[in-house]
């Protein structure tokens, strides 16, 4: 392998440790060179710095774009574009098969124009994942898995099929068949490394995780220490054929936790509470991230939950820097000793691992969020991202309901929701609670 003529800032540098020699782009020598403060970066910017620095000079970023990362400022009226290069792009089945026949007809061009038609590939790896097709027709019976995975092959049997040429015909495209999982719990246990190890420039070379997906709750895998969110089919397919995703430098607003979950919390009364204080902070078009020692008693299942909901609260990520805990799940879903092994010693090394001693990252603005203070509750009653807390319910009941019943709705429907009302009552109902009430007309439906 032959090194990239091109090392601005004299940068590259290899990963100590390890068996073999691992190329990296060294965040520190940056902060030596006074080129930026990296301890006061937010660990997300940070990662966006590693991918200018990485790809400066090879066709990608210059080193004004990095120069602009590394002096990122907590507060700034001109936020200026730079270009970013995922590592790898996800798609569900639903907006990713038309990306593959977008190829296909590609292919179909060139082989017409006397071309070779094997040139036409994605040149950023891609995952599919079938998901969004999924029916349930069968269940209760220890078969009903089988049989509803049968029915899915047979109702989409042209679809798989071009998505199995798909995998068969072009390089570093893979596919995740049904009956695996949805897309996110996929890419989350199985299809991200956290800290990838390829191939770049000549080189072997470690270097963070980053993506974007056709699904707009890609943001999952922020849980996770990826930094990654949700694009449209267009800007997928540039990605994948190695333009790379202008965007412009993030404002990136800090939520610090404090504290542990009360015994009886979820992570859904979690997300729910940072969800409603994230929309009234107002985070849309920019990055969350999260900070503090509340971090260390929080689990990495809980984390993908708050991240997941990026979209609700409006951010573009809602991202969770490495740690301790992230290293144990990479164990537990059966990453390779060698891997982990490599995610500890790499961002240990470039300044990506947080520990409770880390210093807090400067941020465009912070709130904070005592874990200790959520108590149970419940979504809705309409939206997603809405909270009543558990002892709320009566009253949010008696007030929400009648309002799902407008005055449009046709006589025979109100009627048969009086009769349900009153079968309701004769069942065990309260009959006091329906008289206190009385407006409280409605079907499952209305």
């Amino acid at each position: 392998m032959t090194a990239p003529k091109s090392n601005p800032f004299g940068a590259r540098g290899t990963l100590p440790g390890g068996s073999k020699p691992i190329t990296i782009y060294r965040l520190p020598e940056l902060a030596r060179q006074g080129v930026g403060d990296l301890d006061r970066l937010p660990f997300s910017v940070r990662v966006l710095l590693e991918n200018a620095l990485r790809w400066c000079g090879q066709g990608g970023s210059t080193e004004e774009h990095v120069k602009t990362l590394a002096g990122w400022q907590a507060t700034q009226a001109d936020r200026p574009e730079f270009p970013f290069m995922p590592a790898r792009v996800v798609l569900q089945d639903f907006t990713g098969v038309p990306c593959v026949v977008d190829l296909a007809a590609m292919r179909d061009a060139m082989a017409e124009m006397g071309g070779d038609p094997d040139r036409i590939n994605p040149v950023i790896p891609c995952d599919l994942v079938i998901d969004h097709s999924v029916q349930v027709d069968h269940s209760g019976t220890p078969d009903a898995f089988r049989l509803n995975v049968a029915l899915e092959f047979d109702r989409n049997a042209e679809r798989y099929q071009l998505l199995k040429f798909a995998q068969r015909a072009f390089h570093t495209f893979r596919v995740v068949p049904p009956g695996m999982g949805i897309v996110h719990q996929v890419n989350l246990e199985h299809l991200s490394p956290a800290i990838q190890l390829r191939e770049q420039h000549g080189l072997l070379t470690a270097y963070p995780d980053t993506l974007v997906g056709t699904d707009s709750h890609t943001t999952m895998i922020n849980g996770l220490g990826v930094v990654g969110w949700g694009v449209g089919g267009i800007e997928a397919e540039a990605v994948m054929l190695g333009q790379p995703y202008f965007m412009l430098v993030p404002d990136v607003v800090g939520m610090k936790l404090t504290g542990s979950l009360p015994a009886g919390t979820t992570a859904t009364d979690l997300v729910l509470r940072v969800t409603q204080m994230l929309r009234a902070k107002g985070v849309v078009n920019k990055f969350v991230e999260y900070y503090g020692p509340g971090l260390s008693a929080l689990g990495l299942a809980d984390r993908a939950t708050i991240a997941n909901m990026s979209p609700e609260y409006g951010a573009t990520v809602g991202f969770f820097p490495i740690d301790d805990e992230t290293l144990r799940y990479l164990h537990r879903t059966g990453r390779s000793k060698e891997s982990v092994d490599l995610v500890e010693r790499y961002t240990k090394e470039q300044g990506l691992f947080r520990t409770d001693a880390t210093p807090d990252p400067e941020f465009t603005s912070s709130i904070e969020l005592d874990l200790s203070t959520i108590e149970p509750s419940l979504a809705g009653p309409k939206r997603p991202q809405d909270m009543v807390p558990l002892r709320s319910m009566r009253k949010s009941f008696a007030l929400s309901l009648p309002a799902l019943m407008q005055p449009t709705v046709p006589a025979a429907r109100r009627e048969f929701a009086s009769t349900a009302a009153g079968r309701w009552a004769a069942e065990g109902g309260s009959q006091a609670q329906a008289i206190a009430v009385p407006s409280v007309r409605c079907s499952i439906d209305g």
